[in-house]
């Protein structure tokens, strides 16, 4: 499964590299949803929902672009063999953290979405941190340049 030896990566590496360029598209359309959300579509949500979308600032939502953008190069640049896989991913898990720190530390959003709304943004945490890892490993099995 592992062509180590000759500095190739295996086949998990396709597999992994593959996956996360899915996973970070689908959090792309996530992004763009987020932000051209029509008044149609935020009238499904309860008020307090609403009120949470209205509440988030500038930053926070410039943070969201710059996790799902830095994840979908790092993805790419992971699937080309570079090393700015492994800046990317960091660039991604920082405006993940930042993004959460405002959603869930400034502006309450377990009181608004409930425990159920903190499992995704978990998932996200532990993908991103995986990533950022299995990036970092493919650059010292000198599977990226």
């Amino acid at each position: 499964m592992t062509d180590f030896l000759d500095g190739k990566p295996s086949t998990a590496f396709w597999i992994i590299g593959a996956a996360a360029l899915v996973w970070n598209l689908i959090g792309l359309v996530f992004y763009y949803s987020h932000v051209t959300m029509t008044p149609e579509a935020l009238a499904g949500f309860t008020q307090a929902q609403q009120d949470f979308f209205a509440a988030t600032p500038t930053w926070a939502t410039a943070a969201y672009a710059t996790a799902v953008n830095a994840g979908v190069l790092g993805s790419l640049f992971l699937l080309l063999r570079k090393a700015w896989a492994t800046p990317m991913f960091i660039l991604s898990l920082l405006g993940i953290v930042v993004q959460d720190v405002n959603a869930f530390v400034m502006n309450n959003g377990i009181e608004v979405w409930g425990m159920e709304g903190v499992i995704l943004p978990v998932i996200v945490i532990v993908i991103g941190v995986a990533l950022l890892l299995y990036s970092r490993s493919a650059r010292n099995k000198g599977w990226l340049a």
